[in-house]
C-alpha cells in the first residue's frame, strides 16, 4: 500500500489464551534469483498487523519507523482500505474474536494531519472482515457477526459498500463462501477473496480453506471458483503488485496443532494460476505486508498460531520484530 512512498502498519493486540503450539516449516522452493533481506525492525512486535492503517510509519529512505496517532477506539481484526490519500478503518473486535464483541465504528484517517474522523457506522457489527477499494467505493466483505439476537457469533459472507463522499452504506451481493481471516486484493477493478477460515474465531479450532472467489462491483456478481490457493491458511498478510496478489504467512489451529506458515504465494487473475515463491525467513501469522516499488515488505507478526502467549521480554518471544524485504523481478511482477 502506498502513502507517499511510506509503508504504514497498525499494531492491534489480541485477547489470547495459553495453548500448546508448534511451527510449520515447509520446504523452501527454488529462489530463482530472489533473496530476502532485512530492514529496520518493527518497534513494538505484535500479531494482527495490517499494512493500511497508521500507527507506525516506515520510511525506506532512512530505514526508520515513526509512531503516529493511535486509532481513537482500540480494536483488533479490523478491516481497512485506502482512498484519495486517506485510510478507512472498518469495525474490528473490541475483545475476544467474536461477532457480538465486534464494532460498527468507521474511522477516516488523514496522514497529512495525523487525525481521525468518525464516519457512518457499519450497519452490522463486523470482526475479521476484509475491505477493498474499487472506483472510489469500499467493500467490506465476510468476517464474523452476531446472531439476530445480538449474541453469539456466526461466520458471514455479508458484503456492504461504503461511499466515502456520500458517507453512506449499501448492501451488495453476499460472498458465496462465508469466511473470516481471509486474504484479498484488487486487480482490474475486481475483488479477489482468498483462503481464510470457516470456523468462528479460534475456538475450539479453525478450518482453513483454499477457496478463491472473484467479485465484480460493476455487475454486483460473484464469479465461479478460481484456481485454489496452494497452501490453505488464514490470518496472514496480502499485498498487490502489477496485477498479482501476494499472500504470505498465516496460521493453522486444530485440536492437535497451533502453527504459523512461511509460505509466500502469488495469484495471477489474468492466467488464473498460482506461483510459489521463496518462503519467508520466519513462519508468522498476523503479519503486515505491503509493496514500496517492487519491494515486498513483511513486518512482524507472531511465530505461532493465534492464542500462544507473546512471551515478551524473554529469549524466545513468539511475536517477532522482523522486517524482511523481497525484491520482485519485473518478470515475476508482471502479467
Amino acid at each position: 500500500m502506498y502513502v507517499r512512498g511510506v509503508f504504514a502498519v497498525l499494531a492491534a493486540a489480541c485477547v489470547i489464551a495459553v495453548v500448546v503450539s508448534e511451527k510449520v516449516t515447509a520446504q523452501n522452493p527454488p529462489a530463482r534469483g530472489m533473496r530476502w533481506s532485512r530492514a529496520a525492525p518493527f518497534p513494538e512486535p505484535e500479531e494482527e498487523l495490517y499494512g493500511t492503517v497508521l500507527v507506525y510509519e516506515y520510511d525506506p529512505a532512512p530505514d526508520k519507523w515513526t509512531k503516529k496517532k493511535s486509532i481513537p477506539v482500540a480494536v483488533h481484526h479490523q478491516a481497512q482500505a485506502g482512498y484519495n490519500g486517506k485510510i478507512y478503518i472498518f469495525g474490528g473486535c473490541t475483545r475476544a474474536i467474536s461477532g457480538e464483541g465486534g464494532s460498527t465504528n468507521v474511522w477516516e484517517y488523514d496522514p497529512a494531519t495525523d487525525n481521525y474522523t468518525a464516519k457512518a457506522p457499519l450497519p452490522v457489527k463486523r470482526c475479521s472482515a476484509i475491505a477493498e477499494t474499487v472506483n472510489g467505493k469500499m467493500y467490506v466483505i465476510g468476517g464474523l457477526e452476531p446472531l439476530e439476537n445480538g449474541q453469539g457469533t456466526r461466520v458471514t459472507g455479508r458484503n456492504e459498500m461504503f461511499d466515502p463522499v456520500a458517507n453512506t452504506w449499501t448492501e451488495r451481493s453476499p460472498m458465496p463462501t462465508s469466511r473470516n481471516h481471509a486474504f484479498s486484493g484488487v486487480v482490474n477493478n475486481k475483488i479477489y477473496v482468498i483462503g481464510g477460515r470457516i470456523g468462528a474465531g479460534n475456538i475450539p479450532a479453525t478450518t482453513n480453506i483454499d477457496v478463491v472467489e472473484e467479485y465484480d462491483p460493476a455487475t454486483n456478481l460473484w464469479g465461479p471458483i478460481k484456481d485454489r490457493m496452494p497452501t490453505p491458511r488464514s490470518g496472514g498478510g496480502a499485498a498487490t503488485y502489477q496485477g498479482k496478489i501476494y499472500v504470505g504467512g498465516g496460521e493453522l489451529q486444530t485440536r492437535q496443532m497451533n502453527a504459523a506458515f512461511r509460505a509466500l504465494e502469488a495469484y495471477d487473475p489474468a492466467s488464473n494460476t498460482w506461483d510459489v515463491l521463496p518462503s519467508m525467513p520466519t513462519a508468522v501469522h498476523g503479519n503486515a505486508m505491503g509493496f514500496l516499488g517492487n519491494k515486498l515488505h513483511v513486518v512482524s507478526g507472531k511465530m505461532e498460531g493465534g492464542g500462544a502467549p507473546d512471551m515478551a521480554g524473554t529469549d524466545h518471544p513468539y511475536a517477532t520484530a522482523s522486517h524482511n524485504v523481497l525484491e520482485i523481478p519485473a518478470a515475476s511482477g508482471s502479467n
